[in-house]
């Protein structure tokens, strides 16, 4: 009798060895122990882990590891997009965040260095001297003159980060005799004259500079820009082109006379030492820092002795001045811009 055929196909018969892994629905090569039709599995790319683990370290690397994993899991194919991703994300974050914190931090040190910085009622830098007091002016008298060793045997005018209000260029630099002792000379104002005689003997490179400056024509048509009214501070200042009082030759140089008689690190330097009436002296904003800027004393004034004596106004130079000082500073200020506008027309020497 024949057996019928099974309606199911039936078995195949068996084959010797066994059938092979793609009849069972394995592809050849596949690994033992994965259903069929499943594809192994994708490695991670490790600059994608490397990048995450950056982020928290180093962003800058976060950020160079994250590209260059996005676009080698691109070409191959790898796991871990997400990951670089992340590593992007946060790198980028905390990069952004250091750099607002820099700006923000440089910003408040321009803004508390400024409002170290004293101003006056008109907003300028208010630091060649100190204000006016209602304090009556006191003080040691100017010291004698005990000359250096070194005194004018190099005069030294660097260049300063600021360029000059005017066309000028600095005196020559090395040594400058002490002699004659006195150069007369004359500052023509619209005012009327004052009359001065530098002090070549005690301040040979600021008297150097002072002549240069004139030479040149450098205070031409430049106006007085500060007048103080006080007890204990008389002066009028001059030098500045620009009249703010923040102009200058675009070059600076040591303070000579009376900072000279005292050592950088001595206390005296910071206590108060009598101006008298009649001198001439160079204003600045710290030590080093002379330029261009001078002012004249027309009452005794407690100042330290940091800024450069370098010559006496005449009689009728000071009867000039204490007529501008009559006239008092703009808005009733005790410092500020004078009321009587004063130009200097030109400089004399001789």
């Amino acid at each position: 009798m024949t057996t019928p055929p099974d309606p199911y196909g039936g078995y195949p018969p068996p084959v010797p060895g066994g059938h092979p892994e793609s009849y069972y629905g394995y592809p050849a090569g596949y690994p033992a122990g994965y259903p069929a039709g499943y594809p192994p599995p994708r490695a991670t790319n490790s600059l994608a882990i490397t990048s995450l683990v950056c982020a928290f370290l180093f962003a800058p690397l976060g950020i160079l590891f994250g590209h260059m994993s996005l676009s080698q899991i691109k070409r191959t194919g790898e796991e871990g997009r997400g990951l670089a991703v992340a590593g992007l994300v946060i790198s980028y974050l905390v990069v952004g965040f250091t750099a607002l914190i820099v700006v923000v931090s440089l910003v408040f040190l321009v803004v508390l260095a400024r409002n170290f910085d004293p101003m006056d009622t008109h907003g300028r830098i208010d630091s060649e001297y100190p204000r006016a007091t209602a304090v009556p002016a006191q003080g040691n008298p100017l010291p004698a003159f005990d000359p250096p060793e070194t005194l004018g045997s190099n005069c030294q005018y660097p260049a300063t980060t600021e360029p000059p209000s005017k066309p000028v260029q600095p005196p020559l630099m090395g040594s400058t005799p002490t002699t004659p002792e006195s150069i007369p000379a004359s500052i023509l104002t619209d005012r009327g004259a004052i009359g001065l005689d530098l002090d070549n003997e005690k301040a040979p490179c600021t008297v150097k500079n002072f002549t240069s400056l004139a030479e040149q024509g450098f205070f031409d048509g430049t106006r007085c820009h500060r007048l103080t009214v006080g007890a204990e501070l008389g002066v009028l200042q001059c030098g500045d082109p620009t009249a703010t009082g923040s102009g200058g030759p675009g070059y600076r140089f040591p303070s000579e006379y009376p900072s000279n008689q005292y050592r950088l690190t001595d206390p005296a330097m910071m206590t108060p030492v009598l101006y008298p009436r009649g001198t001439l002296a160079m204003a600045n904003t710290g030590p080093g820092t002379n330029g261009s800027q001078f002012f004249l004393v027309y009452e005794d004034s407690a100042l330290p002795p940091t800024y450069t004596a370098f010559g006496a106004i005449d009689a009728k130079g000071l009867a000039t001045v204490d007529k501008i000082a009559a006239a008092g500073v703009v808005d009733g200020a005790q410092d500020g811009y004078p009321v009587t506008e004063v130009t200097i027309e030109s400089v004399r020497l001789g």
